[in-house]
């Protein structure tokens, strides 16, 4: 069986940020099977659960051997330190081991040219990641909306739609979906305030918090939305446009290793 023909039929091996959670005596490292489910049903990918284990893993050593990597929501926040902000305030959840994991992880897979797809926390790191900072707080700003998640309403109701956004003409994400506005659902407390240098606006909220943005001159397919994408099930056409243009990237990535490996 020639290089080219194993390729063609091995799923990309795509990265799932875990959380680091201690519910009893020892940690846990866990991810929502939302996340897991979309790598494998509407990325067609083979999902690889990342530790929050920074100090134990190779990061760049990994990144050269992912296809892709999803960075996962989460109910925690990146701490503020990363971004030269106080502490957080009393009550506010952090996950330092996450932190310590996805930010380098993050710098390390857009240097090895791995697709990337962040979603609601996802995008926040990526922008901590590249040198930007977060409002910690949105609803208690002036002349912002309250983009919590409802506690109010069953599972699923929490993530209907909740806003339009607008989003950027030309944009990577204008050419995915074809079109200028789409309704998103909103479950974030923090949110993009300055934006890193490497990143480009792709949809902002009607409060002008930024809801997408893409990695400027990325080799790859790397985008973050605010929004979660993938809940609920079935997808719509937006969620599926999104997880099909990663996948497909995911899927040209291992084309792209495997030529390498014939060549040699």
């Amino acid at each position: 069986m020639t290089s080219a023909v194993a390729s063609s039929s091995l799923p990309p091996l795509i990265g799932v940020s875990a959380c680091r959670k201690q519910p009893g005596e020892l940690p846990v490292h866990t991810v929502s099977e939302k996340y897991i489910t979309c790598v494998t049903d509407a990325a067609g990918g083979l999902p690889l659960l990342i530790p929050a284990l920074a100090e134990r893993l190779d990061l760049p050593a990994l990144a050269e051997r992912l296809d892709g990597l999803l960075l996962t929501g989460s109910p925690s926040n990146v701490e503020p330190h990363n971004y030269g902000r106080p502490d957080l305030d009393p009550g506010d959840a952090c996950d330092g081991g996450r932190d310590a994991t996805t930010l380098p992880l993050i710098r390390a897979a857009i240097a090895a040219g791995v697709p990337i797809l962040a979603i609601c926390r996802g995008i926040q790191e990526l922008n901590v990641a590249l040198g930007g900072s977060l409002h910690q707080h949105i609803q208690n700003m002036p002349d912002k909306l309250d983009h919590r998640m409802r506690r109010d309403v069953d599972f699923d109701a929490k993530y209907r739609p909740a806003h339009p956004i607008e989003i950027t003409e030309g944009g990577l994400l204008h050419r995915l979906l074809g079109t200028r506005s789409v309704l998103v659902n909103s479950l974030h407390a923090q949110g993009i305030d300055r934006l890193a240098e490497g990143l480009t606006v792709e949809a902002v909220a009607p409060d002008g918090i930024v809801e997408a943005v893409s990695v400027t001159g990325a080799r790859a397919f790397a985008l973050g939305v605010q929004w979660h994408p993938e809940w609920p099930v079935p997808y719509n056409a937006i969620s599926q446009a999104l997880f099909e243009a990663f996948g497909a990237a995911c899927r040209s990535r291992v084309e792209a290793r495997f030529g390498k490996l014939s060549a040699a």
